[in-house]
């Protein structure tokens, strides 16, 4: 508080304290006491009394009984005394029992006003009694005027410092109704003075009760008085919240009318004026056709809030912009029964729900959700329902553009009879170009909107879009409209999820895993399994959830099993027999039995590139509407394999040598780093082999490079297969070749040296059918050779190059194995 207080106040309560320690100090370095046990017990009933306290109204501030016992002071004590008492019961007074603790800048500030105030009123009574003629009641009246003055104006004037309101303002308001209760007390001071002079001091002892009953009545009195304005001000905002509540009620149709056609107008971008023309439409067909008010009313606001079911229908269905597919057909379709579902929740004075409930409803019974026919279909479902479609199709929609009035009100009348009621076709035929003229120009006025787990619906052809050959839908669905709603919000937030997410990634694992953690919370299922197409066989790239060691296993011919069959046909398949994949019912390892299965191609840009498959345990577990959600992300999981793949085959040949399938040099170095350190961690050893084919130049030049590489393919196969699956061939470039091959010893070289010689002659052999193949090698180990990557191979490398030299020396060709010696730092093969 001290800290919002204006400088003002502050300076004054600075000058108040300043004198206040004046006055205090200079009492009491002049203290004097007659009667130390009257001022004693003066004291004691000054600060009891001091407790009697009430709060003032309007203001954060009390009053207490003490001020009768200050007056007495001021009339018996002397002044250091009467300070003293005073500023005791002052200290008392704002702290005992304080709501909250009080500021230190209150204390100071009513402490040193008390001793101001005190010191004040004690010179008005003696200083003044000669010009008073020392009459008593004149002299305690002064005295009890200063003191108020004293006591009340100091903090009236700090408060209108801070809060900047007028001084009078506060002092009248707030101190001033109080001066009757110190004339009082200086009345009852005047009486028990006068007891005093006949039977003694002891005789001021005895006010105290009455003080005490006086205090109990006025704070009784000052509490009926806050009940009684309490009670004035909640009838007074109860009468106001009854006049709001009555002006609520008038108009909350309106409003509830207004809201609800906003967040149909927020959901469907499509619709921006489409609400707004639909009414001016209805309105003038019912009104010609005599409806009564009720049936206006209700029409009035059917026809405004006939598309809120449109808040359970995705936004990727209501705002497609090609054709819909059945299934999203069918998930369009629940909107008429969700949108009377909400209405039927508001409290409308005329029948609302039924006319959105039947707006889709056709004259022949064909129409949906009921199967309506005739008269059987409200009245203002029938209106509702030919110029909702007439302005569907005089408005540009994605599927297609406006069509012209003259187009529309034709397709219309082509209708009469078969969809809508031909009475109200023909109001509309003779009437549609005023009825335009005339929601153009309010529209043009700007006239706002005065008034305004999922279903399955069965009825139906084709939606106003048309949609794509497949079956029929198939029945089922439940109708709580809330779940439907969350389940719209939920699939379209999934989705977008997904949308992000395939994107962000090439890898294909990291991708798959994704799509499959998304479906679980719109389509559940046990089992996730994604086929890659290899060639003519599906091959699972990814599986989760039950039987993974069994799908991982597979390998599925086009055109046979389900995930086959979907891939030949390029259709999706729901609720068929896992048992029928091959390979799968005949597996041991198979944990539980999968009963429904829901397979759909993945189609990329080049063609197709998978099924996704994904697997119930119960029987007919998935439905068409799971099918309309995994066509919405198909071609997106498609393209992210497809990319996926692309990068894999990047990658896999940045590391692998495309002509023998060994990694090449780049992958060698960085598996000789991993295995030093590895060996480096567990204190082991590795040999580094170089190996070189002796006359492979020769084959090369006699047979020609096809035949070579024929020849290093054979080579390279041989390698692998005589090679411990730890050991690490690769293809260092040209025809050398090198080995990794941990934890080996020089004698285990020496014979893994003849070995690979006989691999070189059988290579040589197999291409040119003669012994033209020979090898040199060379070795080196770790630690003792080198610590690094780049010392052992050059250090093998240089020992390889020793020995082909001296088999280029040697007058006889053939192998010949020179020794390794006990060191192996001098280790060498020819």
């Amino acid at each position: 508080m001290a800290d919002s207080m204006p400088i003002r106040a502050k300076l004054f309560i600075l000058l108040t304290v300043g004198l206040g320690t004046a006055i205090l100090g200079t009492a009491l370095f002049h203290w004097q006491s007659a009667d130390l046990l009257r001022f004693s017990c003066y004291l004691i009933i000054a600060s009891a009394a001091a407790t009697m306290k009430v709060r003032l109204p309007g203001i954060d501030s009390n009053m207490s009984a003490h001020f009768l016992f200050l007056l007495l002071g001021v009339v018996e004590l002397s002044l250091p005394e009467t300070i003293v008492m005073g500023c005791i019961s002052a200290m008392t007074q704002s702290l005992w029992r304080s709501a909250r603790r009080p500021q230190a800048i209150k204390l100071i500030f009513n402490f040193f006003m008390t001793v101001n105030a005190v010191t004040a009123s004690y010179f008005a009574y003696h200083k003044m009694g000669g010009m008073l003629q020392h009459s008593m009641a004149l002299m305690l009246l002064a005295a009890v005027s200063v003191y108020f003055i004293c006591n009340m104006m100091p903090v009236s004037v700090v408060v209108a410092l801070t809060e900047h309101k007028p001084l009078s303002t506060i002092f009248t308001e707030c101190y001033f109704w109080s001066f009757p209760y110190y004339l009082i007390g200086a009345s009852l001071v005047g009486f028990i003075s006068f007891l005093n002079r006949y039977i003694g001091w002891q005789s001021s002892l005895m006010v105290l009760p009455v003080v005490y009953g006086i205090f109990r009545s006025y704070r009784l009195y000052l509490e009926r008085l806050e009940e009684e304005t309490r009670r004035v001000g909640v009838e007074k905002q109860h009468v106001e919240a009854e006049k709001r509540h009555v002006e609520e009620v008038s108009e909350l149709h309106v409003r509830t009318i207004e809201a609800l056609a906003l967040a149909i107008d927020a959901k469907d971008h499509t619709t921006h004026k489409h609400l707004h023309r639909v009414r001016t439409y209805a309105m003038e067909i019912a009104r010609e056709l005599g409806l009564t008010q009720s049936e206006i009313d209700a029409l009035r606001a059917a026809a405004l809030l006939h598309d809120i079911g449109k808040l359970a229908v995705p936004d990727h269905i209501i705002n497609k912009p090609g054709r819909l597919t059945p299934e999203e057909f069918d998930k369009m379709k629940i909107h008429p029964v969700v949108g009377a579902e909400i209405l039927e929740k508001v409290a409308f004075p005329y029948p609302v729900a039924p006319i959105v409930r039947s707006h889709h409803e056709k004259w022949n019974g064909s129409g949906y959700p009921d199967g309506l026919k005739g008269e059987e279909i409200p009245i203002c479902a029938r209106i509702l329902s030919v110029v909702d479609c007439f302005d569907a199709m005089a408005t540009d929609r994605q599927y297609r553009k406006a069509l012209p009035l003259e187009g529309v009100i034709k397709e219309i009348v082509g209708e009469a009879g078969v969809s809508y009621d031909p009475k109200i076709v023909e109001i509309l035929r003779r009437r549609y170009l005023e009825l335009e003229r005339l929601a153009l120009s309010s529209l043009a006025e700007g006239q706002e909107l005065a008034n305004p787990v999922p279903y399955k619906v069965e009825r139906g052809d084709s939606p106003a879009a048309g949609f794509e050959s497949s079956a029929a839908p198939r029945p089922g669905g439940h109708s709580d409209f809330l779940a439907s709603i969350a389940s719209a919000q939920q699939e379209a937030q999934t989705l977008f999820e997904l949308g992000q997410g395939l994107g962000s990634s090439l890898s294909l694992d990291e991708t798959l895993s994704l799509v499959s953690v998304k479906l679980r919370k719109l389509i559940p299922h046990d089992a996730f399994v994604t086929f890659v197409l290899k060639g003519d066989t599906l091959v699972p790239e990814f599986v989760s959830g039950d039987n993974f060691r069994v799908f991982s296993s597979l390998a599925i011919p086009m055109g046979e099993g389900l995930c086959g069959w979907v891939a030949e046909n390029v259709k999706p398949i729901v609720n068929g027999n896992p048992m029928v994949e091959p390979g799968y019912a005949d597996d041991p390892k198979r944990t539980v039995d999968l009963r429904s299965a829901l397979a759909i191609p993945l189609e990329g840009v080049n063609g197709l590139v998978g099924v996704l498959a994904l697997y119930q345990t119960e029987a007919d577990a998935f439905a068409k509407d799971h099918v309309r959600v995994l066509q919405a992300i198909t071609s997106k999981v498609a393209l992210s394999i497809e990319n996926a793949l692309k990068f894999r085959l990047a990658e896999n040949s940045a590391t692998t040598d495309f002509l023998t399938g060994l990694p090449n040099a780049r992958s060698l170095f960085m598996h000789l780093d991993q295995e030093l350190a590895r060996c480096k961690r567990e204190h082991s050893t590795v040999a580094v082999m170089v190996c070189d084919l002796n006359g492979f130049k020769q084959i090369n030049d006699s047979y020609g490079h096809l035949e070579g590489d024929k020849t290093l393919k054979i080579f390279a196969r041989l390698l692998r297969e005589v090679c411990r699956e730890y050991d690490y061939v690769a293809r260092m470039g040209g025809d050398e070749f090198v080995l990794i091959i941990p934890n080996i010893t020089p004698e285990a070289v020496k014979e893994k040296a003849k070995l690979l010689n006989a691999l070189a002659q059988q290579a040589g052999q197999q291409v040119c059918g003669k012994d033209i193949l020979s090898l040199s090698l060379g070795a080196t180990f770790y630690p003792q050779d080198g610590v690094d990557a780049e010392r052992l191979l050059a250090e093998a490398d240089r020992k390889m190059y020793s020995v082909k030299q001296q088999h280029h020396a040697q007058t006889e060709t053939g192998f010949a194995v020179i020794p390794i010696p006990d060191s192996p730092h001098q280790a060498s093969v020819q």
